[in-house]
């Protein structure tokens, strides 16, 4: 079995596939496309739900940077006079307007440091700065300590008159946060709530940095205890803080839980539950506490890290997935099985459909492979025939040529030879005594030895009589015919060895080497031709090269161009091998080589395997 039945057997199938197994097939194929499609609109839906938690998350922390602009720009107040009344702190409060810009800020306090041997003298200062509406400034609680942090000025006063007069320095972690604030010089946010306005439901907190007097030096810790005046801070509801950001958000469920980490922005390890503080849920869970899980598999959830100054606070957003999807998202899945069901059906009918037409083209395709191999198998029988029929019909034109040739030199030859004699007989007779008829004797000798001139170089043509010399010799005189006809230097290279050969073989040699020659005067362009016949380990070898133009691309195969085809036909008859190499530009060898002995005629598929044609 060959290659191409061996492709034909392992292309064609067994049997077409039953109907009933597209079905299985196409079901399976349209829950994967439900399936696909719903985890596309899920994936999306959650992109687009993450998107609008960042939206939230950036808003909540420009608001806290909006604040702490308003702490710090309320420490520069202070910092520009050491004198600043309760008059002007007022009218800079109120310029604020902070039930509308910042609705989240419960008050802006100022709290003065105050050592105990310097008390007398900052109560006196307060009570004459006092006007006649406010209440007196009543340190609380009362009692000796070492030093004070007196909160002296509140705003809106009203609602905070519990904290006016309060030394924030009687709860130690105060204390150790302001006094940590003041030789750093940085903004503390201690993460405590404030009581007075924290509830169940909300969380209020506080902010404070460092006032010194102006124009001290503060680059040292000494430097800064030495100028420290107090601090201002403000206290804001975690509640009104982020009231709005869900409103915001263009999706219906949405909750939102702030829990405190305690950590800071700079340690950003994964929070493991301890310490924290539940600030604010939309969910309505009480505050203050551990916070409750988002939990379910049905909800996008997202957690978002929010900086509160250093102070570390988790934002987590969920929402349920339906409450993102579309009604249109809601039934594309199902769509999408619907036609990932049908599309599959189509497909697999259609490949029903191929591989039975595919079934019936490899059938008639091994049937036309068959006439096929008929076709070509008469083709080279025929292709055989013709190459014994150009064999026979060379023989046939050599042997009439030498019959021809024959009969030429043995009747007319005979002929003219006698009609010469007599008309030189004629003219030796009449040279005297009858000069008219002389000179037309003498033209007529004249003309008898043209015609046996012409009689022989017909039949040469035919069939030169040095053949009968053997090869070598006739190879000598074609190459001295084709320096004297053509004017082109030819050298002739013979080992001069005996040479046996049959009639037919020197005969198709000489034929072969009149054609390489006649090419290389009619084609070539040469100045010089080369010639070489040897005979090696039974081997003839005959090479004809010039250094002409050589062949063209395709000039082998050019319309009405056979006399490179006779000469490999001659050789394929002979059973020899035939190369012809040319290069453009470079001249043009023939070879032909046979064996000296020659065998009875191969086969043309033999004949052809041994020949080898190189045009460059």
């Amino acid at each position: 079995m060959d290659s191409t039945e061996q492709s034909v057997t392992l292309l064609a199938p067994g049997r077409p596939p039953a109907w009933w197994i597209g079905l299985p097939i196409s079901l399976v194929i349209g829950l994967l496309f439900h399936f696909a499609t719903a985890k596309s609109i899920e994936s999306d839906s959650g992109g687009r739900f993450a998107n609008h938690a960042r939206n939230a998350q950036n808003t909540i922390s420009a608001r806290i940077k909006s604040y702490t602009d308003v702490l710090r720009g309320t420490a520069s107040l202070f910092g520009t006079s050491e004198a600043i009344t309760r008059d002007q702190f007022h009218a800079y409060v109120d310029a604020l307007q902070l039930a509308v810009h910042f609705p989240a800020i419960e008050s802006i306090n100022f709290a003065f440091y105050v050592r105990d041997g310097e008390m007398a003298a900052f109560e006196r200062r307060m009570a004459a700065s006092r006007h006649p509406d406010e209440p007196p400034l009543l340190v609380h609680p009362a009692g000796r300590r070492a030093h004070y942090a007196i909160v002296s000025y509140i705003e809106p006063g009203s609602a905070w008159s519990a904290t006016f007069g309060r030394d924030l320095l009687i709860l130690p972690y105060v204390e150790k946060a302001l006094m940590a604030s003041r030789d750093t010089a940085t903004l503390i946010t201690s993460g405590q709530p404030i009581p007075a306005i924290s509830g169940p439901k909300r969380i209020g907190l506080g902010m404070r940095l460092p006032i010194y007097r102006p124009g001290s030096p503060s680059a040292t810790v000494e430097q800064r205890r030495a100028a420290y005046l107090g601090s201002v801070g403000i206290a804001f509801s975690v509640d009104k803080l982020v009231q709005g950001v869900i409103a915001e958000m263009p999706i219906s469920q949405v909750r939102m839980t702030l829990v405190d980490g305690g950590l800071g922005m700079e340690n950003r390890a994964v929070l493991d539950g301890k310490g924290e503080r539940v600030l604010f849920d939309s969910g309505n869970s009480d505050v203050g506490g551990k916070p409750l899980p988002h939990a379910g598999s049905e909800r996008f959830s997202i957690v978002l890290p929010v900086d509160f100054n250093g102070r570390l606070w988790r934002a987590t957003f969920s929402t349920p997935k339906r409450a993102m999807y579309s009604g249109f998202d809601e039934y594309f899945p199902w769509l999408a099985m619907g036609a990932g069901w049908v599309s599959s059906m189509l497909i697999y009918a259609l490949i029903h459909t191929l591989t039975s037409s595919r079934r019936r083209a490899i059938m008639l395709a091994k049937e036309m492979t068959r006439e096929l191999r008929e076709s070509q198998a008469k083709l080279q029988l025929s292709h055989q025939k013709l190459r014994r029929l150009a064999a026979h019909a060379d023989e046939i034109k050599e042997g009439e040529r030498k019959r021809i040739a024959r009969e030429i030199h043995d009747d007319l030859g005979q002929n003219l030879l006698a009609l010469r004699i007599e008309a030189d007989m004629l003219t030796s007779r009449t040279g005297e005594r009858q000069p008219r008829l002389h000179a037309r004797a003498r033209s007529t000798l004249s003309q008898i030895d043209a015609t046996i001139k012409s009689v022989r170089q017909i039949i040469n043509d035919l069939r030169p009589n040095v053949l009968d010399l053997g090869l070598s010799a006739a190879v000598e005189w074609q190459v001295s015919e084709f320096r004297r006809r053509t004017g082109i230097a030819c050298a002739l290279v013979d080992d001069h060895k005996e040479i046996k050969l049959s009639d037919s073989c020197a005969t198709a040699f000489f034929r072969i080497l009149q054609e390489s020659l006649s090419n290389i005067s009619r084609h070539a362009r040469a100045t010089e031709a080369r010639v070489e016949l040897r005979l090696e380990d039974g081997r003839l070898s005959m090479t004809v090269s010039d250094n002409g133009i050589g062949l063209a691309a395709g000039g082998r195969n050019k319309i009405g161009s056979f006399g490179l085809v006779g000469i490999e036909e001659r050789i394929h008859i002979l059973g020899g091998s035939c190369s012809i190499v040319s290069f453009p530009g470079s001249g043009t060898t023939v070879g032909v080589v046979v064996s000296a002995e020659p065998a009875p005629p191969a086969d043309a598929a033999a004949a052809a395997s041994r020949v080898r044609l190189e045009i460059v």
